[in-house]
């Protein structure tokens, strides 16, 4: 602003002093004996006071238009410097909200983040419900890459393995009931199949596909207990035990077995014809109908083939007649 008012004082100063010398020049002339400098020097001293006259009159209007112009810049300059306080200020006041809500997202991270692990545990309990094993695995290993907790993922891991487990050996327990109650039942066919449905069902499961080596172990047992029982009847004389038992054994024996079996087996299905025969004779004798029937039908359908048979089925028509009129002659 100085060296504009510095100027502008030369400026001036400059005209003042050319005006001036305009005039004295002027006056020096006019002052000559001579025509032409007489009216060469009244025309510069005219110029001279037009000059000193034109820079005396613009001089208030120059200074004000200078003043004018000095306070419109100062207006300016202030305005400017206003504005760039206030965007200065603008600057700081963004500067200091981005630093806040870098620092509140931080924040909001740390205070939300015991929530969230929060909710993924539960999401994990959830699907455990729901027995969705690959989505609980996903969610625990959230757990660990998401939020660093390789220990409690670890644990969730641990517990999904721990109720699949669990409810995968319910799941067996149920389906192979049915193979106990047919292996009690010593359905051995219809055992073996239901443990081949449940070999295709679970094809992984170690336990499943043991179940046919299970059962015919089981079976083998089933047949030494019978056989064991046999030979303990057979010493005992327990005709009718040993001859029970020797039909459920012979649903197990191969033929080479039965054919072992067969002699001690002849002896005692003789052992309980001749029992019988004894038994029949003796109802008969005590007038005993009723009973001598019935041991008459065992003896028919027992040993049909045999001649003791055939003499029993000679007398059974008189028997029944017996029985009907027991007032009738001895059979």
């Amino acid at each position: 602003m100085k060296g504009k008012i510095s100027w502008f004082a030369w400026i001036y100063a400059v005209g003042f002093l050319l005006a001036a010398i305009t005039l004295i020049v002027g006056a020096l002339l006019v002052q000559q004996p001579a025509a032409r400098s007489e009216m060469a020097g009244a025309a510069l001293l005219a110029a001279g006071c037009l000059g000193i006259i034109g820079l005396v009159g613009s001089l208030p209007i120059a200074l004000n238009l200078l003043a004018a112009r000095t306070a419109a810049l100062k207006h300016q300059q202030a305005l400017m410097a206003g504005l760039t306080e206030r965007l200065e200020g603008v600057s700081i006041l963004l500067n200091l909200v981005s630093e806040q809500q870098l620092l509140s997202d931080r924040a909001k991270q740390v205070a939300f983040r015991e929530k969230d692990r929060e909710a993924v545990r539960r999401a994990v309990q959830e699907e455990i419900s729901r027995h969705d094993w690959e989505a609980a695995f996903l969610l625990a290993n959230d757990i660990e890459t998401s939020f660093g907790y390789k220990q409690e993922a670890d644990r969730l891991r641990g517990e999904i393995n721990a109720r699949r487990d669990e409810i995968q050996r319910r799941q067996l327990a149920e389906l192979m009931a049915p193979i106990d109650r047919h292996i009690k039942a010593e359905l051995w066919g219809a055992a073996l199949q239901e443990a081949q449905d449940l070999m295709r069902q679970f094809p992984g499961e170690p336990q499943v596909q043991r179940l046919p080596e299970e059962i015919e172990n089981r079976r083998q047992m089933r047949k030494g207990q019978l056989r064991d029982s046999w030979q303990d009847a057979v010493n005992r004389h327990d005709v009718d035990g040993s001859i029970e038992i020797l039909k459920r054994l012979d649903l197990y024996l191969t033929p080479a077995e039965a054919e072992s079996m067969q002699e001690i087996a002849r002896t005692v299905f003789k052992e309980k014809r001749e029992a019988l025969r004894t038994r029949f004779a003796l109802a008969v004798q005590e007038h005993k109908w009723a009973e001598a029937i019935r041991l008459g039908d065992e003896i028919i359908h027992d040993f049909p083939n045999t001649r003791i048979a055939q003499e029993v089925r000679e007398k059974m028509e008189a028997l029944r007649q017996r029985a009907e009129n027991p007032e009738a002659s001895p059979a």
